[in-house]
Parts: structure tokens; C-alpha cells; sequence
């Protein structure tokens, strides 16, 4: 019998695939069904920090009475909070597996207090979404990171449940940002966050968004510095994400060193039944190479245990593209 469970920032989960954060994942009956499929772990829908202030200034601008802003304010915020609560309750009455619960976030703004109500509504552990784009040219990267250490450690004061930090790939330097996020209370970090993208309608001079969807070929970056950090640092858990759509990119970012692999746009396109397809294919490939557990194959390829390591640190196609003019 193969064996798939694994641990996960202290959660022991059947096997490692996770449903991520999405409107797949924003009602109990949708995650009960998740569960039947075979995931071992769900991150539910993420609150949106700017979801809030949205409906916060929705609200005022109907009301023209300024003593009014604090108490609309207040109910904008807490009607919203109420609402995923009550998610996360209900989801955690009928599924067995973790469910982590989400904040999409930018500052330390009073949004972090809502963490300790999803701490007592029995979220298993939150994923911080965390994305900060900065328009000021005067502001340096160290005054920026320093922004999200600020947040995680502002959260970790406040709840003792799992923290997982979701990033992009825009630092100058992963390694060191990933020891940052663990050095200020996270326990995790997902490699990495598919941001929306802007694009562009030529003919009706609109701008439009790109496709949200990943395809199969966007494990790449995450591949390489999975692969690096699980090598560099033993003090984070790292979980995949963005471009697995079968079983055998999942087991990619297994053997590169992933704790676990976080799917989305392959079970819009193909289902949420798509999830049994991949852990039987995982099944099947650790039999067919004489495991008999997904920890055996964790990280055999990873920077640290491969012979040729210089293959994940270089960047340019010197041996394809060096004899061409």
C-alpha cells in the first residue's frame, strides 16, 4: 500500500495536493465535494482587504452624515468578516481535512484582528495573501519587504494556528525573504502567487485582463526555487503553486522538494474529479520506482541531492542557443 499522507506545518493531511484559494472553495457544500474527490487539504476563498475598504466607501458614499463613517464603517467590515466565519464554521461541521482560511492583504491595517476570530472558528491555519505593489520610485526594497514582515509578525502575535505566507517571485533575494517571513512567525511559504495581469484591446483602446488560468508551463519558476530553498533552508515548508495541472507536474514539485502542491485552474477546465486522476497517477509512478511513501521521493531532485545542481542556478540557454547568430 502506498502511502501519500504527509506532514504539513503540523497538520498531518492524507495526501499533499491542495485545493488553493478560489471561488471553487467559497461554500462548505463545494469543499465537502473536494474532499470526496480525494484533496488532501482546501484553502478557502480569500477575503480581500480591498474588498473591504471598497464596501466600506460604497457605504459612506451614501450617507452624508460624517458622525455615521465610524459605525459604517465598523459594519462594512464586520459584515464581511461574519460572513467568512460562518464559512468556515459550516465547512468545518461536515470535511475532515484542513482547511486553511485566506486574507488577501497590503498593510497592517485593523484587518489583522479578524485573524484571531478565524483562529476561533476553527480554521486550521491562515494563508496570508500578500501582494504590495508600490508606485513610489523613493522607496527602497528593503523599506518594502520590511512591509510584509511587518504584517506576518503583527498576525503571529495574534493567533498560534499555522501561518502561510503566498508570494510572488519579485524579490532580490527569495532566500533571504523566505528566512524573514519564518523569523517573524510563518510556518509556511507557497511558491508562488499568479497575480491578475493587465492587457491591452488594440482595436477598442481598453485595457483588459490576461488569462487567469495557468498552463502546465508555469512550474517552471517555481520548480527552480523550490528546488533551491527546500535545498537552502530547513526552517520554512514550502508548497507549490501555479502551473500543476497533472499528476506528473505534482510529482515534479515533489521530487524538487515541495511539502505539498496547491491546484486551481486544472479543476476549472477539467473538474474537481481531476484531483482523483492525479493521486493515481502519483500512486502509480512511486510504485512503478519502488517507493512505498510520497516522503521517500520528497526532494530527490532537489539543488542539494541532484549532481549537476549549477542546472537550477543557470539563466541563460548557453547550450542551446550559443553556437546560433
Amino acid at each position: 500500500m502506498i502511502n501519500l499522507s504527509t506532514n504539513y506545518v503540523g497538520l498531518k493531511l492524507k495526501n499533499p495536493i491542495i485545493v488553493s484559494s478560489s471561488g471553487l472553495t467559497n461554500t462548505a457544500e463545494k469543499i465537502k465535494k473536494i474532499e470526496d474527490c480525494g484533496a488532501g487539504a482546501v484553502v478557502l476563498k480569500s477575503l480581500f482587504e480591498e474588498q473591504i475598504r471598497y464596501e466600506t466607501s460604497k457605504l459612506l458614499s451614501y450617507n452624508d452624515y460624517p458622525e455615521a463613517e465610524a459605525y459604517i464603517t465598523n459594519y462594512a467590515k464586520n459584515n464581511s468578516i461574519s460572513e467568512y466565519l460562518k464559512v468556515i464554521e459550516d465547512t468545518k461541521k461536515i470535511v475532515k481535512i484542513p482547511v486553511f482560511a485566506s486574507i488577501n492583504c497590503a498593510t497592517t491595517d485593523e484587518w489583522i484582528n479578524f485573524a484571531k476570530q478565524i483562529e476561533s472558528s476553527g480554521a486550521d491555519g491562515l494563508e496570508l495573501n500578500i501582494h504590495i505593489l508600490t508606485l513610489d520610485k523613493a522607496m527602497d526594497s528593503n523599506t518594502l519587504e520590511q512591509k510584509y514582515f511587518s504584517i506576518v509578525s503583527a498576525v503571529r502575535k495574534l493567533i498560534k494556528i499555522p501561518i502561510v505566507v503566498k508570494i510572488g517571485y519579485n524579490f532580490s533575494n527569495i532566500l533571504y525573504f523566505t528566512e524573514q517571513l519564518y523569523a517573524n512567525g510563518a510556518n509556511a511559504v507557497v511558491l508562488f502567487n499568479r497575480f491578475y495581469e493587465p492587457d491591452i484591446d488594440i482595436e477598442n483602446f481598453k485595457l483588459t485582463s490576461a488569462d487567469v488560468f495557468s498552463t502546465h508551463l508555469d512550474i517552471r519558476n517555481a520548480l527552480r526555487w523550490i528546488a533551491i530553498l527546500s535545498s537552502k533552508t530547513k526552517n520554512i515548508e514550502i508548497s507549490a503553486s501555479t502551473g500543476v495541472h497533472e499528476g506528473k507536474s505534482a510529482l515534479k514539485m515533489l521530487l524538487a522538494g515541495a511539502n505539498t502542491v496547491q491546484i486551481c485552474s486544472t479543476l476549472y477546465r477539467n473538474g474537481i474529479e481531476h484531483i482523483s486522476s492525479i493521486l493515481e497517477f502519483m500512486t502509480e509512478y512511486i510504485y512503478r520506482k519502488g517507493f512505498e511513501s510520497v516522503d521517500a521521493i520528497r526532494g530527490k531532485m532537489s539543488y542539494i541531492n541532484v549532481k549537476d545542481s549549477a542546472v537550477y542556478e543557470r539563466s541563460q540557454f548557453m547550450k542551446y542557443f550559443s553556437s546560433m547568430e
